[in-house]
């Protein structure tokens, strides 16, 4: 696996945000569309709904994995 390095960040988080460059340091925000390269729409929207995914998986005792691919 490749560590590429962020300063200031040791860990990746998800949350909202609809503009990549404006809004994210090396994490990760979850948008319903795409409208382009870096930007995306209703981000808040998709990040509750993954979040809710999420805890539901877990609250049952399941293993959650996300995989990054270029």
């Amino acid at each position: 696996m490749e560590i590429i390095g962020v300063e200031n960040r040791t860990l990746i988080l998800l949350h909202p945000a609809n503009n990549a460059l404006k809004e994210l340091n090396g994490c990760i925000a979850p948008v319903t569309k795409l409208s382009d390269p870096g930007l995306g729409l209703l981000s808040r929207k998709a990040f509750n709904r993954l979040k809710d995914i999420i805890y539901k998986s877990l609250d049952q005792n399941e293993s959650v994995e996300l995989i990054v691919k270029s």
